[in-house]
């Protein structure tokens, strides 16, 4: 029996992967960030977080982030946190695209421990010692998705962040990370927007 993630698995991502009509495959691949401040390169954890990283490379596909801007611009005292993507509750391009692109409200939250084969979904890191068994946490060039609710990410915004803040680890979907052109991360600013962004084969 093929199912709409390419693969047969027990695994809760197989679940949501048909729910969401996510064309999913469990591989890290790279993207290439072309922006006003120039280029950068992104691994993404397909292996760990195949549902995020899924839902990722289709809004790629769809090229909703041509031209989008870096619209918000937080910095903690030992890092700066970099959001871009689209809004779907106020952007003026999903009202526009509303019918050609299937817009999905949100995705599961989605976390990686060490040592444990499945991915959990939905899952709140509610003791503190769980955090030092998260897989991927924010660090130098952290990609996550933002929330849109306590169990959910948004399908369409994402941030980046400079440094580590651990105070948001096992929060967030962190479903990649900057590889290549960190120093053109850290100049990016409010003014500053994503001309495309490329799967590199």
């Amino acid at each position: 029996m093929t199912t709409a993630c390419s693969f047969q698995s027990d695994d809760d991502h197989v679940y949501y992967c048909q729910k969401l009509n996510l064309n999913c495959i469990r591989k890290n691949q790279l993207v290439i960030f072309n922006t006003s401040k120039g280029d950068f390169v992104v691994k993404l954890f397909g292996e760990d977080n195949p549902v995020t990283v899924a839902n990722f490379i289709e809004n790629i596909k769809n090229d909703i982030y041509h031209n989008q801007s870096f619209y918000k611009i937080l910095k903690f005292p030992q890092a700066k946190l970099i959001q871009s993507g689209i809004n779907l509750e106020n952007d003026d391009y999903v009202k526009k695209e509303r019918n050609s692109i299937n817009f999905r409200p949100s995705i599961p939250l989605e976390i990686k421990f060490k040592k444990e084969k499945k991915t959990k979904y939905k899952y709140l890191i509610k003791d503190p010692s769980e955090l030092e068994n998260i897989e991927n946490y924010f660090q130098q060039g952290a990609l996550a998705m933002v929330k849109s609710e306590e169990k959910s990410s948004s399908s369409t915004e994402f941030f980046f962040v400079t440094d580590k803040i651990p105070e948001l680890d096992g929060r967030y979907s962190i479903f990649g990370k900057v590889i290549k052109g960190f120093d053109v991360l850290e100049r990016i600013n409010k003014k500053d927007f994503i001309r495309s962004i490329k799967i590199s084969n």
